[in-house]
This record gives structure tokens, C-alpha cells and sequence, in this order.
């Protein structure tokens, strides 16, 4: 029974280290077809608006989407959870909310990855109108 475990967890381990020299050396990368989109005016109760950023993976490795986030809780981004395989296609949702924030818009979306570049800077930009009170 001992011997059973012992060459079963060899089996595992050399299956794992198989898969690991298969994708050794192999790089996702993530290339977008823009970086800074600008919203424009954008009326303050007129409700949420949004952006797509697409991108695709120029790699020969699977492209992981880590995370995508900001530092202000009026925008959203929203990613694709599953890997995205060499030559496809994805995009980053990104929304803004501009009720109760009236003047320019100028938000940062930093996307973490697996790939090259490790993390890619997004923008967006416009002005909020403000509504009648």
C-alpha cells in the first residue's frame, strides 16, 4: 500500500513537471487597440456609460487576466476570468458613473496579466455635465 503512494505521487509529479517544460518558454501578450478613450460630454443624470477596450493576445502562451481595477468606485471594469489562447481576441469593460460628479473625467484602469507587460495602464476621459436642480 505504501509503495502504491509512493509511485502514484511520482506519476502526479512527473505529469505536473510535463506540463510545466511544455509551456516553458512560452509568453502571453497582451496588445490593445487603444490605451485612452475619451467619453465626452457626458450628461450627469443621463446614467452610466461604457467602453469596451479590446485586445488581443500576440503571444504564444495563454494570456491570464489577473485583475483589473481602479482607484475610485466610479468606475467599473469588468475582464474575462478565462485564459485567453494565442491569436484571440478579448476585452475590458470599463463604466463610469457620473451621478453627483459634475467636471472632467480622468480615471485610470490598471490591468494585471501574465503576459508582456505585466500590468497596461487604461484611460478614461471626458466631462460631466452638470443636470438641473
Amino acid at each position: 500500500m505504501k509503495h502504491t503512494k509512493i509511485v502514484l505521487l511520482i506519476a502526479l509529479m512527473a505529469i505536473f513537471c510535463s506540463f510545466g517544460m511544455e509551456a516553458k518558454g512560452k509568453k502571453a501578450r497582451a496588445q490593445f487597440t487603444e490605451y485612452k478613450y475619451d467619453l465626452g460630454n457626458v450628461p450627469e443624470k443621463g446614467g452610466p456609460v461604457s467602453h469596451e477596450f479590446k485586445f488581443t493576445n500576440t503571444g504564444d502562451g495563454n494570456l491570464i487576466i489577473i485583475d483589473a481595477s481602479t482607484t475610485c468606485g466610479c468606475t467599473r471594469p469588468e475582464y474575462p476570468k478565462n485564459p485567453i489562447a494565442p491569436g484571440k481576441s478579448g476585452k475590458i469593460k470599463v463604466t463610469y458613473l457620473p451621478d453627483h460628479r459634475p467636471g472632467p473625467i480622468d480615471r485610470t484602469i490598471t490591468v494585471r496579466t501574465n503576459g508582456n507587460p505585466k500590468k497596461v495602464r487604461l484611460r478614461i476621459l471626458g466631462n460631466v455635465i452638470p443636470g438641473k436642480k
